[in-house]
């Protein structure tokens, strides 16, 4: 039964070896499930989250996915609308990765507000004048273009394929799916841009206020452009670290150094911007807010935002995985690709944990000292669940659906001698037919 599911052409592991993994995976996503229960039944109060760190490791965590989740509305973006067609060998992998990302924003959205079964509220009786409102509707939004780009792959899988209905209605899902991603693209933007706007407009907390365009602040616009930037780097680390699994090569390199190229360019200036705005912010809107810039990185337990996170972000996590991602002779080295790529999902996840984080942790009272903060297991055990869920996700999607097109022209199987070991008949119960001579033949 389990072979007749798995896609034509292809290899795949051992059923057992597949159930072993699964069941390791489910273990992680059992204990997260039993710590979410308990946040459901028992409240906040299982969290370590007070009045200083109302936004912890959980939004962290949130605004994480989602940037690394950017991979899959660029690259449909780059796909669809610029016409870059040697994507199309990739993006069905980037969709995959964006669905498991979005859907862990929203199980992560559930958790925090306290009481999921009031979360239509925020629908309902939505307050206009809040960036989360705007956040919360595109990103639910979104997550359903997903869902819907998500859907045709489901329906190739070879034994749904078989029903008429589902083959039609995968077929035209195709025809008209560049309208679907354009939609994710406009929808990734503002949600992207708000998440970004919010640490930037909160004048009382001077290390993530900026100035801005209009009603905009800069972090609006760098939110976005770091997840259309750094997005690709996740979803070419994953891709590598399921060639490395698999043992078997599932994208040309020509696919995955176009993407590492344009990746890389976007990174490049992006950085450029990231470092006019943090030196605008140092010289000008700290102090005329009554801050000198080292205020901001010093005098804090144990230097857990000191300096070097600043240096680590920028520098080592976005200049250099820039360069190498811009340099041909650089990116095609595999050791380099990897080390790039690695930086870079590091590099948008630290960006993200300072402007939420960091943000909350300065004090900005003449009395008041840093803020510290250690989440509870049930905030590590919730956090670690989107995890699992996600390997789950992509195991059972690459074993059963054909994520990957390029797959069985790089990794070809020996189909005519498997054709002809299935027509061999089985020997009778009395016993081999008699040969026959030359003459008799």
């Amino acid at each position: 039964m389990d072979t007749a599911l798995i896609p034509k052409g292809v290899k795949r592991c051992p059923i057992w070896q597949f159930a072993l993994w699964i069941s390791a995976n489910g273990a992680v996503l059992a204990w997260g499930v039993f710590a979410m229960l308990l946040v459901y039944i028992k409240g906040l109060n299982q969290t370590n989250m007070n009045n200083a760190y109302g936004f912890a490791l959980w939004i962290w965590a949130d605004l994480a996915v989602i940037a690394l989740g950017g991979g899959a509305f660029f690259t449909g973006f780059l796909r669809y609308l610029v016409g870059k067609e040697e994507l199309k060998y990739i993006i069905n992998y980037a969709v995959l990765i964006g669905f498991i990302c979005y859907s862990s924003a929203l199980m992560i959205l559930g958790f925090d507000i306290g009481q999921p079964l009031r979360g239509w509220f925020i629908f309902w009786h939505a307050n206009v004048h809040s960036m989360l409102t705007e956040v919360a509707f595109c990103l639910t939004c979104y997550f359903g273009v997903l869902t819907i780009e998500y859907i045709p792959m489901v329906l190739e899988n070879r034994k749904l394929d078989k029903v008429p209905f589902f083959h039609n209605l995968g077929h035209n899902m195709h025809e008209i799916m560049a309208v679907f991603a354009a939609t994710g693209a406009f929808l990734s933007f503002f949600h992207q841009g708000s998440l970004g706007g919010v640490p930037g407009v909160m004048f009382g907390r001077p290390f993530g206020f900026r100035e801005g365009v209009l009603i905009w602040p800069w972090t609006f616009f760098l939110f976005t452009w770091s997840a259309a930037a750094f997005g690709p780097c996740f979803t070419i680390f994953i891709t590598k670290i399921t060639e490395t699994l698999t043992r078997k090569k599932l994208v040309k390199d020509n696919v995955i150094d176009l993407l590492a190229k344009i990746s890389g360019w976007m990174i490049f200036f992006y950085i450029i911007a990231k470092i006019i705005d943090t030196i605008y912010w140092a010289t000008v809107t700290a102090p005329s807010k009554g801050f000198t810039f080292l205020e901001f990185y010093t005098n804090n337990p144990g230097s857990a935002y000191g300096l070097w996170i600043l240096i680590a972000e920028i520098g080592v996590c976005g200049v250099l995985p820039a360069l190498i991602l811009i340099t041909p002779k650089l990116r095609r080295i595999q050791g380099f690709l990897w080390l790039a790529v690695f930086l870079g999902v590091i590099g948008v996840c630290l960006n993200r944990w300072v402007m939420v984080l960091q943000v909350l942790a300065v004090p900005v009272l003449t009395f008041e000292d840093w803020f510290t903060y250690l989440p509870s297991w049930q905030e590590v055990a919730t956090t670690l669940l989107p995890v699992a869920y996600g390997v789950i996700m992509i195991s059972v999607s690459y074993r059963y659906l054909p994520i990957f097109p390029q797959e069985r022209e790089l990794n070809p199987i020996d189909e005519p001698a498997a054709a002809a070991r299935e027509v061999i008949p089985e020997p009778s119960a009395a016993g081999p037919e008699p040969e026959l001579s030359p003459a008799e033949s």
